[in-house]
Formats: structure tokens, sequence, C-alpha cells
């Protein structure tokens, strides 16, 4: 069942539309006060202080996700909230999003029928895209416990928490032991701890029992054939990319939206996929001329990407039938630095009674069985099959797509950024 609330009916695909007229303009006004973000400077991420939300009801009465989207060069996916009603009343908050307006009015809608936001939770201590939500989400919430998963760090500086925004008496590290928690009777938790040198890998995957949903962050993804509803909102970022060149104009078309999300989807995990040639500044620069569009919003016409013949088979590799999978970034520079680590916290889960999947970023909820779980980590394994395996379940994602993430890797490495992965065990 999904359960939206949308303040303006024609949503985002009135974007780059001028109202006409005072009634128009005072339709928009409240709106765009509703959907604000003003603390978008501290990590200036798209669409930066306008943020919309979109509420879905995954089990009755039980489970609720919050989407909002953010990205870079228009390259936005879903980041998602997860609310969890509490037997003894209130709720659990696990990976706030940010604390808009209209964000805390949906939720407010929950609080009044089952009380109010007791726990907040922040599972992962790498997401900066995470972790920069959670003082606002707290203030607003004052009476709510904040519980943060270990080993939190800050970039360029490692400062102390309570300057990130914590609350300084209301947050604490979650304890190793989930029995020692004032929700252990209806969740438990595992941890996932990593030394990167310089930093720290940790992600908590929670299951909620009663409901039987697995509860992850960036561990785990899917890819949806479609761009999800909460992209659509705002389509511009799906109609830039599905151009072949700056001279093709911005057209809306369901064809265009679907073409521009999956060659997002394919920047979004590789970054700069094998079916992508970069173009030079200069022959951008010259290409920009011809754009029918030079606008602000078209970056006066800039548009650095062009796309080989093959990106949809690429893509249709990378999504698998919508197989959920470990994000190339972490198959290739942080899973691999302690494999067998990573191979016991995915048989800890496997090991629990799920049937659904609600990751922090992309396609929610996943269906999907404990074995699958510990299938998707196979390629830690030295006895993982070859490419040529008809199992989509064990196929590996094309070497060639890895290319630039290989390239970063070696890169960090030798300036000691990064170590050298310890490979399969």
């Amino acid at each position: 069942m999904v359960d939206r609330r949308e303040t303006v009916a024609q949503g985002g695909q009135a974007q780059g539309k001028q109202a006409q007229g005072k009634q128009a303009q005072g339709k928009q006004a409240q709106p765009a006060r509703d959907w604000s973000w003003n603390f978008w400077p501290v990590l200036p991420l798209y669409p930066y202080g306008q943020r919309r939300t979109l509420r879905y009801e995954i089990v009755k009465d039980t489970i609720w996700t919050f989407d909002q989207i953010q990205g870079i060069l228009y390259t936005v996916v879903p980041i998602r909230m997860t609310v969890v009603k509490l037997l003894r009343g209130g709720l659990l908050v696990y990976a706030p999003v940010a604390p808009t307006p209209e964000c805390l009015r949906l939720l407010q809608e929950l609080i009044d029928q089952h009380g109010d936001v007791q726990h907040i939770v922040l599972p992962t201590s790498s997401g900066l895209e995470h972790k920069i939500f959670v003082g606002p989400f707290a203030r607003r919430f004052r009476q709510a416990q904040v519980w943060i998963a270990p080993s939190q760090w800050s970039f360029p500086l490692n400062l102390p928490l309570s300057w990130l925004g914590f609350p300084a008496k209301r947050t604490q590290v979650l304890p190793i032991d989930s029995q020692q928690t004032p929700w252990a009777d209806e969740f438990d938790y595992a941890i996932l701890e990593l030394d990167l040198g310089r930093g720290a890998f940790s992600e908590v995957a929670f299951l909620h029992r009663r409901s039987r949903t697995l509860l992850v962050t960036d561990a785990l993804i899917a890819m949806p054939d479609q761009p999800p509803e909460i992209v659509q909102l705002d389509p511009y970022p799906l109609l830039f990319h599905a151009r072949d060149s700056a001279a093709d104009p911005i057209v809306d078309t369901p064809e265009n939206r679907r073409k521009g999300w999956q060659r997002i989807c394919l920047f979004s995990v590789y970054f700069r996929p094998s079916a992508l040639e970069p173009v030079q500044l200069g022959q951008a620069v010259k290409a920009a001329r011809q754009s029918p569009d030079r606008s602000r919003q078209n970056y006066f016409g800039l548009y650095p990407f062009r796309w080989q013949s093959g990106w949809e088979q690429s893509f249709a590799r990378l999504r698998a039938g919508g197989r959920p999978f470990v994000a190339p970034i972490l198959q290739t520079l942080i899973f691999p630095q302690a494999p067998q680590r990573v191979l016991d916290w995915a048989d800890r889960i496997a090991h629990w009674p799920f049937e659904r999947v609600i990751p922090c970023h992309l396609d929610a909820p996943i269906v999907m069985q404990p074995q699958q779980f510990r299938q998707a980590f196979r390629f830690l394994e030295k006895s993982a099959r070859s490419v040529g395996s008809a199992d989509a379940w064990n196929l590996p994602l094309p070497e060639a797509d890895f290319t630039f993430i290989r390239e970063l890797e070696t890169t960090l490495v030798k300036r000691g950024i990064a170590r050298p992965a310890q490979g399969k065990v």
C-alpha cells in the first residue's frame, strides 16, 4: 500500500515554468516554504534548499518510509528514512532525512496516531548524507534518544559529535549487545565495523522481528527499471541526462524519463561507466553554443557526456531483473578491507527470519529471503561463480564498468588515503 501526501498536484512537473498572475504565484508560495531545507549549504547537494517528501506505508500501521532525493550534477537518487511503530507506544526513526516542514507534517500525522518519536537511529559512520540530518532532526524531538553507529568520524577535521549538532545528553553509541537497548523485545541488530586507516566504515542492520523486515543503510541496493515517484516530482534531472548531446532539447516524455533514470543509475553506482566517454572541457564549451537552452538551470548549455551504444545493456546487466547487489564502491574500496568480517556479518543476518529489505537508497521495499541476502556478498569469496554463470544472484557485475573505481582505488592507495584490499577469503 502506498500512502502519498503531495502539497501541490502538479508537483515538480511545473519546474522551469513561470507562474502567471498573482493568484498562481500565491499558490506556489506555500509549497516552497513547505519544502524548505535551510541547512543545505552545510552539504550542498541537489535539490539544495527545496526538498520534497513522499511517505509510503510499507506494513500496515507498523512501518512507513519517507523518501526525498539528493545528488550531484542532476545525478539524483532517493534517500530514505524508515519509521517503525513500537509496541509500547511511540516511534523509532531509522536514518533521518531532512526535517522540512512537509516531512515533519507527514511525520506528525503518525505521531498523532501512534505516539511521539522515542528513538532516532544513525546506522552508519561514513555516510555524511545521513549524518547531516540527525542534529536538526533531534532538535525537533527533544524527548527522543539518539543512537549512533560506532566509529563516528568527520572530515577534514574529526570534530566532537556535539559540534556536529548531536545533542550531547541524549546521544549514545549503540551497544554491541542489542539486548541492552530499551527496544530489545522488538529489534535485533548487527554491527559491521571496519577500520579503513584514515576513517572507518560502520553500518548497523536492524531486524524488526514482528513484521519480518530488515533495515539496511548502504550495504545493499536494487535498481528499479522506471524512475521512482519521488524523482519524477521534478523530472528535469531525468530529462537532462536523457539527451545524447548538448544540441538536444529538453523534452518531457515517459521514454526520456526512463532513459534519463537508467543513465543516472549507471552514474550513481559506477561514477564513470564503461559506456560513458567524457568530453573534454573545450569541446563541451564549443558544443554548448549549439544548445537550445543556455539557461543557468541547464548549466548554460554544458553537457560533458557522450554515451556509447550499448549503454542499455550495461544497465540491464546492472539491474539483473531487480536483483539486489552490493554497490561497486563498497565491492572495491570498502568490503575487501576485511572480507571475513563482512561475510561473518552477512552470515549473522542470513540467520534472521525476514521477508523484505528496506535500504536507504534506490528501490524499496525489496522482497528478499535471508539466503538471497547472503548470496549478494559472494563476491568476497574465492569460490564465487565466474562471469559465465546463468544464476542471476551470483552473476558478477561487468569488470569493464569498474575501471574508473579501480583507478580511483590505485590513486587513493598511492597517496596513503586508503589501504590495499585483502582480497577474497
